[in-house]
């Protein structure tokens, strides 16, 4: 069994760990812990109420938050002519089209989001098997397989995250650091929330959240009140 630290030991006994907190509740708890030495990340973990095994009830969505992620994304976008200048002009790190098809094949990952102009997808399907697992394979489904590639940029950018649920029904998405306000990550926590909510499979049945809980990425769970379908946020 993994041992845990001192610190996650002593944020575990500064609160109920049995009890499930409103939002801005929870939030407060995890801002009172006692920090780790960088920055910490801060998700919210998703326990759904899908069947995993059936793809008609995956959940993939995509939202922007309102106070970014606090992380600095690099984007790589595939694009010819005048997309490729419109991409440039937007703020992306790389921009090419045949050229970065071939780094990438070769193993070059330097990136942390992709987007593709539409004719480029011939070019790019042969890096299925390298961009899928690692969730980078460009989508019309989430805006990055787009005409506008200017504007998905600018997107991602100014705090565009996507979120897709895994093979045990879960699903995690990050929308801040520690080093944000409660304000602002409440904020962000609620459009989070809101997004999944809403992007619920129509084929799902019954109670589509199960669980839910927000921490930081050394720190213990807090558990968030559900009703039903609903992140009773007060």
């Amino acid at each position: 069994m993994k041992r845990r630290s001192k610190r996650y030991e002593s944020n575990s006994k500064s609160f109920d760990c049995s009890k499930q907190y409103v939002l801005e509740e929870a939030i407060r708890i995890l801002k009172g812990f006692a920090p780790a030495k960088f920055d910490e990340s801060v998700e919210l973990n998703f326990r759904l109420g899908i069947r995993a095994d059936q793809s008609n009830e995956n959940v993939r969505g995509v939202t922007t938050l309102p106070h970014g992620t606090g992380k600095t994304v690099k984007v790589l976008c595939f694009a010819k002519g005048e997309a490729q200048r419109a991409a440039q002009a937007a703020g992306a790190d790389y921009v090419g089209a045949e050229e970065y098809v071939k780094k990438v094949s070769e193993g070059w990952m330097d990136f942390d989001a992709v987007v593709a102009h539409p004719e480029m997808m011939r070019d790019i399907s042969k890096l299925g098997k390298i961009l899928g697992p690692r969730g980078l394979m460009p989508t019309p489904k989430t805006g990055t397989v787009t005409t506008d590639v200017d504007k998905t940029i600018r997107e991602i950018k100014s705090g565009r995250i996507e979120f897709k649920s895994d093979k045990t029904a879960g699903l995690h998405v990050r929308f801040g650091r520690r080093s944000f306000s409660e304000e602002n990550l409440l904020d962000n926590a609620k459009a989070a929330i809101r997004a999944v909510i809403d992007s619920k499979p129509s084929a799902c049945k019954g109670d589509y959240i199960k669980r839910v809980s927000v921490a930081s990425s050394q720190s213990p769970g807090i558990k968030l009140r559900t009703t039903s379908m609903t992140v009773v946020d007060g």
